[in-house]
């Protein structure tokens, strides 16, 4: 397993160290190391998994099958992180596919957000040295790009980037309020939209999906680093000394 240097989700690393990965942590970040692993799978028998790979894909895009059928039909916005473009591309590949078959009346408008340090397509360009605490969309150089501008074209969509405080507001508010503990980076697809939502660029009484790309466990560090550390309160283990901070707390 190659990974960039530094600012790894601990989650998503502890899963890859006890299959057994060999890991191998590159000087550089995601994108180098994207270049690296193209390169070796022209030289070993070894299969790209991540956005590139069509099958990937062609398996994702049956999320978009699954919305028609929960709703009954497509909804007017869909909303989702972009960091390599994969998932917004093929959200609209399975949508335009149902509304083909006649499975839809229509497609949505399909949005995409950014992190302000890792924004490639508002800049325009590829960002040379991508940062945000959002590690799953901290992507310079999007290996969907083309595809990705062009479904947003034709579905009358856009990109916005926000700010690393948008999205741990948006992180936490999910946690607390609707019992949802996403990492960072499916965070700012709801912050995203509650933005687009209240500055009507995202019309009223529209049907509005989200999609939340990963679980918070996969960041835990990040999620710890935005919560109150006296939060956390040592007691003896009597019940008058437990009921007294629970009630201290209350």
């Amino acid at each position: 397993m190659i990974i960039p240097e530094g600012k790894i989700a601990l989650g998503k690393l502890a899963q890859a160290m006890i299959h057994g990965s060999t890991i191998i942590q590159i000087k550089g970040n995601f994108d180098d190391g994207m270049e690296i692993v193209k390169e070796i799978a022209d030289h070993a028998p070894v299969a790209i998994v991540n956005s590139i790979n069509p099958y990937r894909l062609q398996g994702q895009k049956t999320a978009a099958f699954e919305i028609i059928d929960e709703l009954g039909d497509a909804p007017d916005y869909h909303c989702l992180p972009v960091g390599n473009a994969g998932n917004i591309t093929a959200h609209w590949m399975g949508y335009t596919e149902y509304n083909d078959a006649g499975n839809a009346s229509k497609t949505p408008v399909m949005v995409g957000y950014q992190a302000e340090g890792a924004a490639p397509f508002i800049k325009g360009s590829r960002v040379e040295n991508p940062e945000t605490v959002a590690t799953a969309i901290r992507i310079g150089n999007p290996q969907s790009w083309d595809q990705a501008v062009k479904l947003s074209k034709e579905s009358n969509g856009w990109f916005t980037a926000h700010s690393d405080e948008i999205i741990l507001a948006a992180q936490k508010m999910l946690t607390e309020k609707e019992g949802i503990f996403c990492e960072p980076a499916s965070a700012i697809s709801v912050a995203g939209a509650m933005i687009d939502i209240q500055s009507g660029k995202i019309s009223e009484g529209s049907t509005v999906v989200c999609t939340l790309t990963g679980h918070g466990l996969k960041d835990p560090d990040t999620a710890i680093s935005q919560c109150d550390q006296g939060a956390m309160i040592n007691v003896n283990p009597t019940l008058e000394e437990v009921k007294k901070a629970i009630l201290d707390n209350m």
